[in-house]
């Protein structure tokens, strides 16, 4: 992501140093969309990852742009090239793929924000790396090898950094934060489906608060 972020609560011109996690939020009601969000950042966690996979994901993306200025909102599961203008055009500030091709590689370099390609293989990796890219996505994190598999990249590809998502837990958090090729991971656990369909705002900023607080070790940073 050689783009800088627009400016932003964290003043940080990367989405992986924003915080050690990345909520990835599925959006069902476009109601929950903003004070879901509100609860994330008053938690501390600012960038947050709306998914592309239901019907109110776009304007979710849109009226969480618009009504949570301290957010940092950005779009996954991107895959077209489509997908990338209209993201960006609902106020996406980040783009995320569950992986590339070129010409989603190209839609998401020519969008003017910041993104993370998904990859799951060295030669994925070392692809990117020859397209001047650095920042990728490593999905599924757990199913493609888990931490064993990024601390085997990190010597013979040091310039590579990934925020892994994908199986990652509380408890997992802070060992893939440990990785020196890890900038942030990506989960969904502050976000129990049943916190969110009962609305309980609290104990999703709450979790949101202590997610916020991972580091490598589990200690808070």
């Amino acid at each position: 992501m050689s783009s800088p972020l627009p400016s932003s609560p964290a003043a940080s011109a990367s989405v992986l140093d924003l915080a050690p996690v990345v909520p990835v939020v599925v959006v069902d009601d476009l109601a929950d969309a903003v004070p879901l969000a509100r609860a994330l950042v008053a938690g501390g966690l600012p960038a947050i990852e709306v998914t592309l996979r239901t019907p109110v994901a776009l304007d979710a993306v849109r009226v969480i742009a618009a009504e949570v200025p301290d957010a940092v909102v950005g779009a996954g599961t991107v895959i077209t090239a489509r997908q990338v203008e209209e993201v960006v055009a609902a106020g996406a500030r980040f783009l995320v793929s569950p992986g590339w091709t070129d010409t989603l590689l190209e839609a998401m370099r020519a969008s003017g924000v910041p993104f993370l390609p998904g990859v799951s293989t060295t030669s994925e990796v070392v692809a990117l790396l020859e397209r001047g890219v650095r920042e990728m996505k490593f999905f599924p994190a757990e199913a493609a090898g888990g931490t064993a598999y990024l601390k085997a990249l990190a010597a013979p590809l040091p310039q590579a950094r990934f925020c892994p998502t994908g199986g990652i837990t509380p408890a997992l958090a802070p060992e893939y934060l440990a990785l020196p090729n890890v900038g942030c991971v990506g989960g969904s656990w502050m976000l129990p489906k049943d916190a969110v369909a009962g609305r309980d705002w609290e104990r999703v900023e709450a979790l949101a608060r202590e997610a916020a607080g991972l580091s490598a070790g589990g200690t808070c940073r």
